[in-house]
């Protein structure tokens, strides 16, 4: 009788807990990417955002275009490589890997996310890819992310890390202690690390903000809209780079930006700063 072969953990297939009756912040950005990997209840939760700022798709867009464009720049032009993407929601077109590792195939990403279903759909997409692995977590406990061995196994904390947390921060409420999230993750990465992080903008001539927070709140749970002038303290010991924490189209665009007066323009906001 031939033996049994050996089987090991990252061999077994997934056994991802999904609940269709619960939304999440992945899947309800992914109702924004026009995408495919939703429920029902993500869609209401959608439907509801868009009813108070049909924008949110178009800034859905620019956060995956500035996406696109930090991480090129970090990979081709500052020597990064090595990318921890913390909620990085669904795997997508543009995402990190494919941007980084085309810039240097030798790029290695993490993406971590609260949601089983981005394991599940990202390993089977990520599987052929030795630099990029997926791992389910909670960003409230980044000292356990920080610890575990799919991301150690990757990322080498002795070396320059980007350490993103991009269109994640408005899911933080204030009493979940964000300014402490992210200090955690400062402290534990080396001089030359750079951290890219966006959030929900609370415009003080729009009421469209604050009924969208409302929605998010009561609907989803999290969302929590803040000014540019608390998003930078996010930045509190790093050194940013220009043109500092601005709408998302205005940082390093491609092409000239005709109209920043829109909410579509003006309502997230982000920045990328360099451990010094």
């Amino acid at each position: 009788m031939p033996p049994t072969p050996h089987t090991s953990e990252q061999d077994k297939p997934d056994i991802v807990p999904l609940d269709d009756g619960v939304p999440t912040a992945a899947r309800v950005y992914d109702v924004m990417l026009d995408g495919k990997d939703n429920y029902a209840i993500d869609r209401k939760v959608g439907e509801a955002s868009l009813a108070v700022m049909p924008e949110l798709k178009e800034i859905a867009l620019h956060n995956r275009a500035m996406l696109a464009r930090v991480v090129r720049k970090l990979a081709a032009e500052e020597g990064i490589t090595q990318f921890l993407d913390l909620g990085s929601g669904l795997p997508t077109v543009g995402n990190t890997h494919e941007v980084a590792q085309a810039a240097n195939p030798d790029a290695k990403v993490v993406y971590v996310d609260i949601d089983p279903i981005v394991l599940a759909h990202g390993r089977a997409l990520l599987e052929d890819n030795d630099n990029t692995k997926v791992v389910t977590a909670d960003i409230r406990e980044p000292r356990a992310i920080l610890d575990n061995p799919d991301v150690r196994s990757l990322i080498d904390f002795e070396r320059p890390v980007c350490v993103m947390l991009v269109g994640i921060l408005h899911h933080i409420l204030d009493e979940e202690d964000p300014n402490g999230i992210v200090a955690t993750l400062r402290d534990a990465v080396p001089s030359g690390s750079y951290f890219f992080m966006t959030n929900f903008t609370r415009l003080s001539d729009s009421r469209e903000s604050e009924e969208l927070e409302h929605v998010l709140l009561s609907q989803l749970g999290t969302g929590r809209v803040r000014t540019p002038q608390e998003l930078e303290r996010y930045f509190d010991g790093l050194e940013l780079l220009s043109p500092g924490v601005v709408p998302l189209p205005l940082w390093r665009p491609d092409e000239l930006v005709t109209d920043a007066t829109t909410i579509g323009v003006r309502f997230m906001t982000g920045g990328v700063a360099r451990k010094p």
